[in-house]
């Protein structure tokens, strides 16, 4: 059963039988991270409220959201559990604000960190009861060498997660969280770093939403802030009959992955 969704029906006459289905309103972050996990909670926070004040059900916060250290010693150091802190502190605003939050990167300490002193990039999903009902620790670490220009080893700091997590379902849809795995005839929706995090780093911004036929739909400007996009699923599943490219999938020569409670694509 899907949640209620967060905004309030319309009245209607009563000759109407059949009301319009109201789309869901999603809202995507762009925000600028750095090092100051407060102020970054407080500009998050903010733009929280303003998605719920404009009647958004579902907001999206960027990779990286919590913080981005300016180097690998800072990156561990402030890195917490999901029993922490800070996850319990956006877990009292999804709550306060009765939304559902994407946190679509979170430095997680494990409960290997003793051990191992890595951590885990982790996409959380809270609920409007600001439980955690998905966690999805990134499997394909991000490591590039541009000689001369960027490096980045995010593998040599971070444990891949051993998992893929089954999509949640939400007054969105189902959202699969997972890097890069939002399937074919969906709604892609990235949220993003923009500008400078620190001296070593400057984030490209361009948060979007584009729509089953790749439209971009909702996008962005310069600088922190938010865009907003409905969600049409009556369009989504009449693109999917319409084109049935699920139905043409060869797994018999790319072979499947199973997640528990993976339902197949309608």
């Amino acid at each position: 059963m899907y949640p209620t969704l967060c905004h309030s029906s319309p009245h209607l006459p009563h000759a109407m039988a059949d009301p319009p289905t109201l789309k869901p309103l999603v809202a995507v972050g762009q925000v600028t991270s750095t090092p100051d996990k407060e102020l970054n909670f407080a500009i998050c926070a903010g733009l929280v409220r303003e998605a719920t004040h404009r009647g958004a059900c579902l907001v999206f916060l960027p990779e990286g959201f919590d913080y981005i250290g300016s180097n690998t010693a800072q990156t561990l150091s402030l890195a917490e559990g999901l029993d922490g802190d800070l996850m319990g502190r956006y877990a009292e605003l999804a709550k306060e604000y009765g939304v559902w939050l994407s946190l679509g990167g979170f430095h997680e300490r494990g409960q290997d960190w003793p051990t191992t002193q890595r951590i885990y990039n982790c996409h959380v999903l809270l609920d409007p009861a600001g439980n955690i009902v998905a966690a999805y620790r990134k499997t394909h670490l991000c490591d590039v060498e541009l000689e001369g220009r960027v490096t980045m080893k995010e593998s040599s700091f971070t444990n891949p997660g051993t998992e893929i997590v089954a999509p949640i379902s939400t007054p969105a849809g189902k959202v699969l969280l997972r890097a890069r795995a939002i399937e074919s005839q969906c709604y892609v929706v990235a949220a993003a770093q923009t500008g400078k995090n620190h001296e070593h780093r400057t984030s490209y911004g361009h948060a979007l939403v584009v729509d089953p036929w790749g439209a971009v739909v909702a996008q962005c400007h310069e600088g922190t802030g938010l865009c907003y996009a409905e969600i049409d699923l009556n369009y989504l599943h009449r693109i999917r009959q319409e084109i049935p490219v699920h139905s043409h999938r060869r797994p018999d020569l790319y072979g499947t992955v199973a997640a528990t409670g993976l339902a197949p694509v309608p």
